[in-house]
């Protein structure tokens, strides 16, 4: 029997630089704990003791905390966070800068350095699995510490790493997962998916890859039974919520599958092993519900109808600006987490949900200010829906990002000047010109697709299909508050980037002081584990398997 509370042996004795089991062997080869001699592990795990020793808050005795929310604004930087809070200001009548959004009010703020273990400037896969497994990797690697290489899946063998979702089934609380992006995609996988590359959604992504890696589509349907085969005798129940898009992963290619069954779409799946994943969830979980559309999940009773299994896109779903032109109608971010709390909340053991906002990175990459903002600002109304939702004294509640991007607020504009508009200096009527005579917007991008004016059109994405511009263009008469403009951006790139600064973290309930400071991204995973005292209650499991 593997011993969990070695773990709490490591990070208890001072000065200590490497961890082993109580008879002195190494922790290496420990399946539930196997990062615990990773110096990543390590060095986080001793930062979460001593903040916690220094604390005077209330609320700091490990397992504190029955239900924790982690919400990932995924490329949400400073940058970002300040636009939309102007923004959410604006549009309530506001001068906008005095604005709060809901998350700007927790109690605690810290730091998170987002580097990837190879990489100065991060990719999702790699710093999500950071915060969801407290060890830090490569980047474009999901679940597997830094011993694993990059779309190599014989080096994935004995790299796998324990996710804190994972901890708390085992721990017997219900488990949540929520994203607006596929729920497939690098962010929401690295709670429950093991994989050398990020991209390995279906089985149609993993063509010439041998060595018995299986697609992250198939992991998530099976999740229940494979953590049980990886401990004989463990007993859960799996994961209680699942919503998102990336419905394409699941299917076949064939129409006959389509959801929507639209058939000018040709085939919705792009499976080639002829699996339909939808069904054999069905299989795993015949009392469940299985949604697609506002209507299901509208209908979704939250006292008896569980699993739910929601997918509401082939692809990712649509920017909050764009959603009502969805075919079949799909649920916003705050519905969904409203609807995921009021179902795992029935738990009498408490709960763990994460819930990502993957299209405010989509926008940015697409050089769109006003959906990266719109996207931040939906958001925002999740977490005070949350906070609504739940009771503050026993819910930990952490709001950060994966990552930033290389977004700008440029210039002098003066208080209350449209962060969408053109800027205006203080004291001035008419927007200020630049060097060459041209007027510029506040919001503006380093690299990217560069300047697009495409009107009213709420889909970011559209910049795709328009050609790159690398110059300077004339704003004078143009409405850069609309929905279709995209910033210019300096360097002509393909597409946007991402940043490589800290991002902040926020964060309110028990266990939440322990954020405050400058930290190792990691950390993340050490707060929520201790907050709710995750390994012990695993270890406790354990021990009462047959």
């Amino acid at each position: 029997m593997m011993n969990l509370k070695t773990l709490a042996v490591c990070i208890s004795v001072a000065g200590l630089t490497a961890c082993g089991s109580d008879d002195g062997s190494s922790a290496s080869g420990d399946p539930l704990l196997n990062s615990r001699d990773n110096p990543w592990y390590i060095n986080s795990a001793r930062s979460v003791q001593q903040a916690q020793l220094n604390s005077e808050a209330i609320n700091t005795l490990r397992g504190a905390a029955k239900n924790i929310i982690l919400f990932v604004g995924d490329g949400m930087g400073a940058s970002t966070v300040t636009a939309a809070r102007i923004r959410d200001g604006q549009l309530k009548g506001m001068l906008g800068e005095e604005n709060n959004l809901s998350f700007d009010t927790f109690p605690f703020v810290g730091l998170a350095k987002t580097y990837n273990v190879d990489a100065q400037t991060p990719d999702s896969a790699g710093t999500m699995t950071a915060m969801m497994s407290g060890v830090k990797t490569d980047k474009g690697v999901i679940g597997l510490d830094e011993g694993a290489n990059y779309a190599e899946c014989d080096s994935a063998q004995g790299k796998e790493l324990v996710s804190a979702l994972e901890l708390a089934e085992m721990a017997g609380l219900s488990t949540g997962v929520i994203s607006t992006a596929r729920i497939t995609h690098a962010t929401p996988a690295a709670a429950y998916a093991k994989s050398a590359n990020r991209n390995w959604e279906d089985d149609s992504d993993m063509s010439g890859v041998s060595g018995g890696c299986v697609d992250i589509a198939s992991q998530l349907v099976n999740f229940e039974g494979n953590l049980e085969a990886r401990y004989p005798g463990l007993d859960v129940n799996g994961i209680e919520v699942v919503m998102g898009g990336g419905r394409r992963h699941f299917l076949p290619k064939d129409a006959q599958y389509n959801v929507e069954k639209d058939a000018a779409n040709g085939a919705e799946g792009d499976r080639g092993d002829g699996q339909d994943l939808l069904s054999l969830w069905r299989t795993h979980y015949p009392q469940g519900r299985l949604v697609h559309d506002q209507s299901a999940f509208d209908a979704i009773d939250v006292n008896s109808d569980q699993p739910v299994f929601g997918l509401f896109n082939e692809s990712h779903m649509l920017y909050e600006a764009d959603r009502g032109n969805d075919i079949l109608g799909e649920p916003s971010l705050t519905q969904m987490t409203t609807k995921a709390i009021n179902i795992l909340d029935n738990n009498e053991k408490g709960f763990f949900l994460t819930v990502e906002s993957g299209r405010i990175d989509h926008a940015h990459h697409a050089g769109n200010a006003y959906n990266a903002l719109g996207e931040t600002i939906e958001l925002a109304k999740a977490v005070q829906a949350a906070m609504d939702a739940t009771n503050p004294e026993e819910t930990l509640i952490i709001v950060t990002a994966d990552h930033s991007h290389v977004f700008t607020i440029a210039g002098y504009p003066k208080r209350g000047n449209d962060i969408l508009g053109k800027l205006v200096s203080v004291g001035e009527t008419e927007p200020a010109l630049a060097k060459d005579d041209l007027p510029y917007t506040t919001l503006g991008y380093t690299n990217g697709r560069g300047f697009k004016d495409l009107g009213a059109e709420t889909n970011a994405d559209a910049a795709y299909g328009a050609a790159i511009v690398s110059e300077r263009a004339d704003l004078s008469g143009i409405n850069t508050a609309e929905a279709g403009f995209h910033q210019e951006s300096h360097v002509p790139s393909s597409a946007e980037t991402h940043a490589g600064e800290d991002v902040a973290i926020y964060a309110s309930g028990p266990g939440a002081h322990l954020v405050s400071g400058t930290h190792e991204q990691n950390i993340l995973f050490h707060i929520m584990e201790r907050a709710a005292d995750l390994t012990n209650k695993a270890e406790r499991a354990l021990a009462n398997t047959p």
